[in-house]
């Protein structure tokens, strides 16, 4: 199989490249703008292989989507804007990625034919819950830019599987962690930070809970969907981690060898969610169950930052 992987030079669309190259015989092209949170050094140690072709491009570009996705059979939708302090600040850019490039994607697979297009959402489109857990047949109530913008993209996606037939999945997963994230986001933005004697900035009270799926088990869970999704279907996934940001915080001082005295209480974020949570018995039922543990991946993961200084130290100095 030949995948068009949009985003594929971002975090979770680099780690996908990798798993797909690693686990299956499928070639890939990875479409991708090179903005701020797309790097080619996050697919450096892949050039050489020639079942990788890269195309710089935009998605909300009709004619550049259409030439290079050609002869793919699949698509993988990651590209998107996604951090929530951008998308309050500049929800432009927000809305015509999330939601115009997503209608392109789907306009575009649907004229050429494809198979499969899986799109990449995220928990945040449910909003906020105290108690429980969110399930895919759950009402949307997302509560910033960016949740809202990734909200309309699922249903521009739903829409060309409900007018033309287009064969869409989409996953929703929950906050991913792992290697080549970009700093401006909590994981390695406080351990970047913490192993350069800096302290790390926590919203509020710190009692944000948010559940962590470590990234190679997204990457899986994705890819299981892609193979065996059935089309006009949602799925959660999560990795069944809630943390309060407090108690994550102490955790990566822990591994980073810092005391309390390094956490700085900042203002809290305007319409900051509470509580992330979502059911995954539905992609359980496909045979996914998320296979790193916390601890153990959370070590990991800072581990690649302390030993990737030259990955991350160009993108904090850029950072406004």
């Amino acid at each position: 199989m030949r995948l068009f992987v949009t985003g594929g030079a971002g975090f979770i669309g680099s780690n996908y490249v990798r798993w797909v190259l690693s686990h299956t015989d499928d070639t890939l092209v990875v479409y991708d703008l090179l903005t701020y949170a797309g790097n080619r050094d996050n697919l450096r140690d892949l050039e050489d292989d020639r079942r990788l072709a890269f195309v710089k491009g935009d998605v909300c570009d009709r004619d550049g989507v259409a030439v290079a996705m050609a002869g793919c059979d699949a698509v993988v939708h990651f590209a998107a804007e996604s951090h929530v302090d951008r998308s309050i600040v500049s929800p432009d850019a927000f809305v015509r990625t999330n939601c115009d490039g997503t209608n392109v994607v789907c306009d575009t697979a649907r004229q050429l034919e494809l198979d499969n297009v899986v799109c990449i959402s995220t928990d945040e489109v449910y909003g906020s819950i105290e108690e429980g857990s969110f399930t895919e047949a759950d009402r949307l109530a997302p509560r910033s830019p960016y949740s809202a913008s990734k909200a309309g993209a699922d249903l521009i996606a739903l829409a060309y599987w409900e007018t033309h037939g287009l064969p869409v999945t989409i996953t929703r997963s929950s906050n991913n962690f792992g290697p080549y994230q970009h700093p401006e986001k909590v994981i390695p933005l406080f351990t970047t930070n913490l192993l350069d004697g800096l302290s790390a900035p926590l919203y509020g009270d710190g009692g944000n809970v948010r559940d962590w799926c470590h990234v190679e088990d997204n990457c899986a869970a994705i890819d299981l969907v892609l193979r065996q999704g059935l089309p006009g279907e949602i799925y959660n996934i999560g990795g069944g981690n809630e943390l309060a940001n407090r108690d994550l915080a102490a955790r990566l001082l822990a591994l980073c060898g810092r005391d309390d005295s390094f956490i700085q209480p900042v203002a809290d974020r305007p319409g900051h969610d509470r509580r992330y949570s979502v059911d995954t018995a539905k992609i359980q039922k496909l045979g996914w169950r998320p296979v790193r543990e916390m601890d153990e991946a959370l070590a990991a993961t800072v581990a690649w930052y302390r030993d990737n200084r030259w990955w991350w130290e160009p993108l904090k100095r850029a950072l406004p």
